[in-house]
């Protein structure tokens, strides 16, 4: 870990120093000790690729295969395996596709990523929180209700980007890239892993456009593109031609806008689908709104960013703030997702499925358990209790719990992990 820090450390001392050049010759930090820290790190239990290998299978091999894989690396000679694509649930009926590299590629992809991140933290904007380390949806949501509560900036532009991850254009990111890495065994295989195959049912695609979501290089890429289309725009040439105060707030390709004046949100408004179009990004017209956070009319006096819907709302003392609450969409979609899995494993002892059941709970109370959203949690709980008694009473085919006896069960002899707050509003930290 030390190592690793040290090495940050270099490669960020010499991004600074050229900050206005782009470098060369970062391949010399990438070794075989990088390349097995990279290996160590990765997740144990992750899918395999198209070569069937999991992590435990090249860890038999790996003092003999990480040497030879640098030396490859190296010589150019590396060729970018096939991903595998697999598609994921994404609401309630659609998918999100999902790229699978084989093991080996996620270790010299890590290892690359490694390298490039802090050339890149070096220029990346504050306002910036998505694929960053250190950094988190909270932090990101946390800024939004500082400006929108006490920087008086209720006008916010709501945007949505059409299947961003897919869109990206190779010519323009090799140009961004231009910009900061001229390492020519680097850039080659990014252009490699840009260009590699996609499997999908027995049917091999090469991509023209786009970058695999999976790929662990692949946020740092996506980070890369809108800095250049959207963060440097809007802090260097937009705001300072603006009226009144401003801010922008970006996780990954999500982003919300807000200004202090109507004139401004809607100058902004026009120019935003131009400045996209011309990085061949296209702005969802229907998706994309502004939104008068002071207005009366329900239907547009709030917005969804990161699984929340925002609104203003007064606090116990009175005072006008950004309040948050768990996205309809994402509450259902969270309740569906845990009746399903109640319905399926109902036949598990008590205590095992309760002991299961809470470790669900507390990842959704860790995401969503944040100031102003307690309502919700209760609801959810609420929500969770009925479905585990529904299901119970499903279990033999006759009904066998009784209400009284049931809410012993979940309150006393096997209990079921109550909502709490993780995230106050007082101090946004790093999941």
């Amino acid at each position: 870990m030390q190592q690793m820090l040290t090495l940050e450390l270099q490669i960020a001392e010499r991004a600074k120093k050229f900050n206005n050049e782009p470098l060369t010759n970062l391949s010399q930090y990438i070794t075989t000790d990088l390349l097995h820290q990279s290996y160590q790190e990765l997740n144990k239990y992750s899918s395999a690729g198209v070569d069937g290998q999991t992590w435990f299978d090249y860890g038999l091999h790996a003092s003999e295969n990480l040497p030879v894989l640098l030396n490859r690396f190296k010589a150019g000679s590396y060729t970018a395996p096939h991903i595998r694509r697999v598609y994921i649930p994404k609401g309630k009926t659609g998918k999100r596709p999902l790229g699978i590299p084989t093991i080996e590629d996620k270790v010299l992809q890590s290892s690359v990523r490694k390298v490039l991140d802090p050339v890149y933290e070096t220029i990346f904007k504050d306002f910036s929180y998505g694929f960053r380390k250190n950094r988190s949806c909270h932090q990101a949501i946390e800024e939004m209700f500082q400006k929108v509560s006490f920087g008086n900036m209720r006008y916010i532009i709501d945007a949505d980007i059409q299947n961003y991850f897919g869109s990206i254009n190779h010519g323009i990111i090799r140009e961004f890239l231009d910009l900061r890495v001229k390492d020519g065994v680097v850039r080659k295989m990014l252009d490699k892993w840009m260009k590699a195959g996609i499997l999908e049912d027995e049917q091999l695609i090469y991509p023209k456009e786009g970058t695999p979501q999976g790929g662990i290089v692949s946020p740092l890429l996506s980070n890369i593109y809108l800095h250049y289309v959207l963060d440097e725009w809007f802090s260097e040439v937009i705001q300072p031609l603006l009226k009144g105060k401003s801010f922008l707030v970006r996780y990954a390709d999500d982003f919300v806008m807000g200004f202090e004046y109507l004139e401004d949100t809607k100058r902004v408004f026009e120019v935003l689908n131009k400045r996209f179009s011309k990085y061949a990004l296209t702005i969802h017209p229907e998706k994309t709104k502004i939104i008068d956070l002071n207005k009366n009319d329900r239907g547009n006096r709030s917005f969804d960013f990161l699984g929340f819907t925002h609104f203003l709302g007064r606090t116990r003392k009175g005072k006008l703030v950004l309040k948050r609450k768990t996205s309809t969409k994402k509450l259902t979609i969270a309740l569906t997702k845990v009746g399903d899995w109640i319905k399926r494993h109902r036949h598990e002892k008590l205590a095992v499925l309760i002991s299961q059941l809470n470790v669900k709970l507390r990842g959704h109370y860790s995401y969503y358990g944040i100031t102003f959203n307690l309502r919700c949690l209760k609801q959810f709980h609420r929500q969770v209790e009925r479905q585990l008694f529904k299901w119970l009473n499903r279990r033999g085919g006759k009904r066998v719990w009784q209400w009284e006896r049931y809410t012993k069960l979940i309150n006393e002899w096997n209990p079921l992990l109550k909502p709490r707050i993780y995230h106050s509003y007082l101090s946004a930290k790093p999941v």
